[in-house]
Protein backbone atom coordinates (compact mmCIF):
# COMPACT_ATOMS: atom_id res chain seq x y z
CA UNK A 1 0.00 0.00 0.00
CA UNK A 2 1.12 3.16 -0.98
CA UNK A 3 1.54 6.13 1.57
CA UNK A 4 -1.31 8.38 1.54
CA UNK A 5 -0.82 12.09 -0.01
CA UNK A 6 -1.27 14.48 2.93
CA UNK A 7 -0.47 17.90 1.88
CA UNK A 8 1.29 19.95 4.65
CA UNK A 9 -0.26 18.05 7.17
CA UNK A 10 0.21 19.47 10.90
CA UNK A 11 1.21 17.07 14.39
CA UNK A 12 2.17 14.00 15.12
CA UNK A 13 1.99 10.58 13.62
CA UNK A 14 -0.62 7.84 13.28
CA UNK A 15 -0.38 4.26 12.09
CA UNK A 16 -2.92 2.58 9.62
CA UNK A 17 -2.77 -0.43 7.52
CA UNK A 18 0.88 -1.21 8.83
CA UNK A 19 1.76 2.48 7.28
CA UNK A 20 2.80 5.84 9.69
CA UNK A 21 1.23 8.99 8.16
CA UNK A 22 0.91 12.56 9.24
CA UNK A 23 -1.78 13.42 11.48
CA UNK A 24 -4.43 15.73 10.06
CA UNK A 25 -4.36 19.47 11.95
CA UNK A 26 -7.59 18.96 13.74
CA UNK A 27 -8.91 22.08 12.84
CA UNK A 28 -9.36 21.16 9.06
CA UNK A 29 -12.52 19.87 8.31
CA UNK A 30 -13.08 16.14 6.52
CA UNK A 31 -15.23 18.05 3.79
CA UNK A 32 -12.17 20.55 3.05
CA UNK A 33 -9.69 17.52 3.82
CA UNK A 34 -11.28 15.46 1.07
CA UNK A 35 -13.54 17.13 -1.49
CA UNK A 36 -11.45 18.35 -4.00
CA UNK A 37 -9.81 15.22 -4.62
CA UNK A 38 -13.18 13.59 -4.57
CA UNK A 39 -14.64 15.95 -6.50
CA UNK A 40 -11.96 15.57 -9.19
CA UNK A 41 -13.41 11.88 -9.43
CA UNK A 42 -17.14 13.09 -9.90
CA UNK A 43 -16.54 16.01 -12.00
CA UNK A 44 -13.45 15.33 -13.96
CA UNK A 45 -13.23 11.51 -14.00
CA UNK A 46 -9.39 11.84 -12.22
CA UNK A 47 -9.42 8.56 -11.00
CA UNK A 48 -5.96 8.77 -9.39
CA UNK A 49 -7.05 12.21 -7.00
CA UNK A 50 -10.26 10.02 -5.93
CA UNK A 51 -8.59 7.29 -4.99
CA UNK A 52 -6.41 9.63 -2.92
CA UNK A 53 -9.58 11.30 -1.53
CA UNK A 54 -10.87 7.26 -0.59
CA UNK A 55 -7.60 6.81 1.19
CA UNK A 56 -7.40 10.27 3.05
CA UNK A 57 -11.58 9.30 4.12
CA UNK A 58 -10.33 5.34 5.24
CA UNK A 59 -7.45 7.89 7.14
CA UNK A 60 -10.03 10.07 9.11
CA UNK A 61 -11.87 6.97 9.82
CA UNK A 62 -9.23 5.63 12.34
CA UNK A 63 -8.04 9.35 13.35
CA UNK A 64 -11.29 11.20 13.86
CA UNK A 65 -13.81 8.71 14.96
CA UNK A 66 -16.08 11.69 16.69
CA UNK A 67 -16.50 12.03 12.44
CA UNK A 68 -17.59 9.09 11.81
CA UNK A 69 -20.79 9.95 10.10
CA UNK A 70 -19.38 12.75 8.08
CA UNK A 71 -16.57 9.80 7.01
CA UNK A 72 -19.00 7.46 6.30
CA UNK A 73 -21.41 9.55 3.96
CA UNK A 74 -18.11 10.56 1.61
CA UNK A 75 -17.33 6.69 1.41
CA UNK A 76 -20.76 6.05 0.54
CA UNK A 77 -20.96 8.67 -2.08
CA UNK A 78 -17.58 7.44 -3.66
CA UNK A 79 -18.74 4.09 -3.61
CA UNK A 80 -22.45 5.24 -5.20
CA UNK A 81 -19.89 7.12 -7.92
CA UNK A 82 -17.90 3.92 -8.76
CA UNK A 83 -21.60 1.78 -9.07
CA UNK A 84 -22.80 4.57 -11.73
CA UNK A 85 -19.33 4.05 -13.19
CA UNK A 86 -19.27 -0.11 -13.01
CA UNK A 87 -22.70 0.95 -14.68
CA UNK A 88 -21.78 2.27 -17.75
CA UNK A 89 -19.09 -0.25 -18.37
CA UNK A 90 -22.09 -3.08 -18.20
CA UNK A 91 -20.83 -4.65 -14.69
CA UNK A 92 -24.13 -5.09 -13.39
CA UNK A 93 -22.47 -7.69 -10.73
CA UNK A 94 -19.47 -4.96 -9.40
CA UNK A 95 -22.52 -2.27 -9.65
CA UNK A 96 -24.61 -3.81 -7.53
CA UNK A 97 -21.76 -4.80 -5.07
CA UNK A 98 -20.66 -1.37 -5.12
CA UNK A 99 -24.50 -0.48 -4.54
CA UNK A 100 -24.97 -1.80 -1.81
CA UNK A 101 -21.28 -0.77 -0.01
CA UNK A 102 -22.80 2.68 -0.48
CA UNK A 103 -26.28 1.52 0.78
CA UNK A 104 -24.48 -0.20 3.68
CA UNK A 105 -22.23 3.02 4.53
CA UNK A 106 -24.82 5.51 4.39
CA UNK A 107 -27.19 3.30 6.88
CA UNK A 108 -23.77 3.47 9.55
CA UNK A 109 -23.70 7.12 9.01
CA UNK A 110 -27.11 7.67 10.37
CA UNK A 111 -26.93 5.54 12.70
CA UNK A 112 -23.68 7.22 13.94
CA UNK A 113 -25.28 10.43 14.07
CA UNK A 114 -28.61 11.25 12.84
CA UNK A 115 -28.07 14.81 13.77
CA UNK A 116 -25.29 15.65 11.81
CA UNK A 117 -25.76 17.85 8.59
CA UNK A 118 -23.11 17.85 6.64
CA UNK A 119 -23.74 13.90 6.30
CA UNK A 120 -27.20 14.28 5.08
CA UNK A 121 -25.34 17.61 2.66
CA UNK A 122 -22.68 14.59 1.49
CA UNK A 123 -25.25 11.97 0.58
CA UNK A 124 -28.00 13.88 -0.52
CA UNK A 125 -26.01 15.86 -3.11
CA UNK A 126 -24.26 12.28 -4.35
CA UNK A 127 -27.92 10.68 -4.64
CA UNK A 128 -29.34 13.60 -6.62
CA UNK A 129 -26.24 13.36 -9.12
CA UNK A 130 -26.03 9.49 -9.47
CA UNK A 131 -29.76 8.31 -8.67
CA UNK A 132 -30.29 8.74 -12.77
CA UNK A 133 -26.98 6.48 -13.75
CA UNK A 134 -27.80 3.65 -11.79
CA UNK A 135 -30.22 0.67 -12.91
CA UNK A 136 -33.82 1.38 -13.16
CA UNK A 137 -34.52 -0.73 -10.09
CA UNK A 138 -32.51 1.32 -7.75
CA UNK A 139 -33.94 4.56 -9.21
CA UNK A 140 -37.12 5.15 -6.90
CA UNK A 141 -35.10 3.70 -3.92
CA UNK A 142 -32.21 6.58 -3.94
CA UNK A 143 -34.34 9.18 -4.38
CA UNK A 144 -36.99 8.90 -1.61
CA UNK A 145 -33.21 8.30 -0.01
CA UNK A 146 -32.25 12.02 -1.49
CA UNK A 147 -35.37 13.47 -0.75
CA UNK A 148 -35.63 12.43 3.23
CA UNK A 149 -31.81 13.69 2.95
CA UNK A 150 -32.84 17.14 2.18
CA UNK A 151 -36.06 17.22 4.40
CA UNK A 152 -33.43 16.39 7.10
CA UNK A 153 -30.96 19.57 6.23
CA UNK A 154 -34.04 21.48 5.29
CA UNK A 155 -35.24 21.40 8.91
CA UNK A 156 -31.75 22.56 10.31
CA UNK A 157 -31.15 25.16 7.42
CA UNK A 158 -34.54 26.72 6.42
CA UNK A 159 -35.23 29.20 9.24
CA UNK A 160 -31.56 31.12 8.27
CA UNK A 161 -31.96 30.57 4.54
CA UNK A 162 -31.59 34.39 3.90
CA UNK A 163 -28.39 34.35 6.19
CA UNK A 164 -26.81 31.30 4.11
CA UNK A 165 -24.25 32.01 1.05
CA UNK A 166 -25.60 31.93 -2.18
CA UNK A 167 -23.94 28.74 -3.24
CA UNK A 168 -25.52 26.99 0.35
CA UNK A 169 -28.78 28.42 -0.04
CA UNK A 170 -29.08 27.66 -3.81
CA UNK A 171 -27.61 24.12 -2.98
CA UNK A 172 -30.18 23.44 -0.40
CA UNK A 173 -33.33 24.65 -2.20
CA UNK A 174 -32.29 23.28 -5.88
CA UNK A 175 -32.14 19.78 -3.98
CA UNK A 176 -34.98 20.12 -2.45
CA UNK A 177 -36.52 20.85 -5.54
CA UNK A 178 -35.44 18.36 -7.42
CA UNK A 179 -36.24 15.54 -5.17
CA UNK A 180 -39.61 16.32 -4.52
CA UNK A 181 -40.37 16.66 -8.18
CA UNK A 182 -38.34 13.13 -8.48
CA UNK A 183 -40.17 11.58 -5.75
CA UNK A 184 -43.77 13.62 -6.95
CA UNK A 185 -44.28 15.88 -3.87
CA UNK A 186 -45.52 18.18 -6.57
CA UNK A 187 -47.03 21.00 -4.00
CA UNK A 188 -43.69 21.31 -2.35
CA UNK A 189 -41.75 21.66 -5.46
CA UNK A 190 -43.73 24.53 -6.85
CA UNK A 191 -43.03 26.05 -3.37
CA UNK A 192 -39.39 25.88 -3.32
CA UNK A 193 -39.16 26.64 -7.23
CA UNK A 194 -41.19 29.87 -6.47
CA UNK A 195 -38.39 30.97 -3.41
CA UNK A 196 -35.67 30.16 -5.77
CA UNK A 197 -36.81 32.97 -8.12
CA UNK A 198 -37.65 34.77 -5.10
CA UNK A 199 -35.05 35.16 -3.16
CA UNK A 200 -31.92 34.76 -5.54
CA UNK A 201 -32.84 36.73 -8.30
CA UNK A 202 -30.48 37.24 -11.57
CA UNK A 203 -28.65 34.17 -10.40
CA UNK A 204 -28.45 30.77 -12.17
CA UNK A 205 -30.16 29.11 -9.46
CA UNK A 206 -33.35 31.40 -10.10
CA UNK A 207 -33.16 31.23 -13.94
CA UNK A 208 -33.62 27.61 -14.32
CA UNK A 209 -35.86 27.63 -11.13
CA UNK A 210 -38.18 29.98 -13.30
CA UNK A 211 -37.35 27.52 -16.49
CA UNK A 212 -38.54 24.48 -15.06
CA UNK A 213 -41.71 26.36 -14.07
CA UNK A 214 -42.49 27.84 -17.48
CA UNK A 215 -41.83 24.20 -18.69
CA UNK A 216 -42.56 21.27 -16.26
CA UNK A 217 -41.39 18.59 -18.82
CA UNK A 218 -38.25 20.29 -18.78
CA UNK A 219 -37.59 19.21 -15.18
CA UNK A 220 -37.57 15.16 -15.93
CA UNK A 221 -34.34 15.85 -17.93
CA UNK A 222 -32.50 18.45 -16.53
CA UNK A 223 -30.84 18.97 -13.04
CA UNK A 224 -30.97 22.26 -10.79
CA UNK A 225 -28.28 20.93 -8.58
CA UNK A 226 -24.58 21.73 -9.07
CA UNK A 227 -25.20 25.28 -10.33
CA UNK A 228 -22.23 27.11 -8.72
CA UNK A 229 -19.91 24.18 -8.19
CA UNK A 230 -16.82 24.15 -5.41
CA UNK A 231 -13.77 26.15 -6.61
CA UNK A 232 -10.41 24.75 -7.32
CA UNK A 233 -7.79 25.49 -4.14
CA UNK A 234 -9.83 25.13 -1.02
CA UNK A 235 -7.48 23.08 0.97
CA UNK A 236 -4.25 24.25 0.39
CA UNK A 237 -5.16 28.06 1.16
CA UNK A 238 -7.37 27.08 4.54
CA UNK A 239 -4.08 25.03 5.46
CA UNK A 240 -1.62 27.73 4.67
CA UNK A 241 -4.21 30.26 6.94
CA UNK A 242 -3.89 27.39 9.75
CA UNK A 243 -0.23 27.49 9.67
CA UNK A 244 -0.10 30.96 9.86
CA UNK A 245 -2.36 31.03 13.00
CA UNK A 246 -0.21 28.31 14.72
CA UNK A 247 3.17 30.22 13.83
CA UNK A 248 1.36 33.57 15.75
CA UNK A 249 0.58 31.36 19.16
Amino acid sequence: MRKIPVARAFGGVLALGGMLMAEVDPRLTIHTYVREDIFAGFMANDMDRFARGEKKLEQMLVERPADKSTTLAWLGGASLYRAALANQAKQPEECERLYEKAMAMFGEAQKANPRDGGMYAVMGGTLVLFADKLPAEYRAGLWTKAYQSYQAMGQGQMSALAMLPLHLKGELLAGLAQTAQRTGHEKELAEYLDKMTSTMPGTPYASRAQRWKDDPSVAARTSLVCQSCHEEGRLEPRMASLAKESAAK
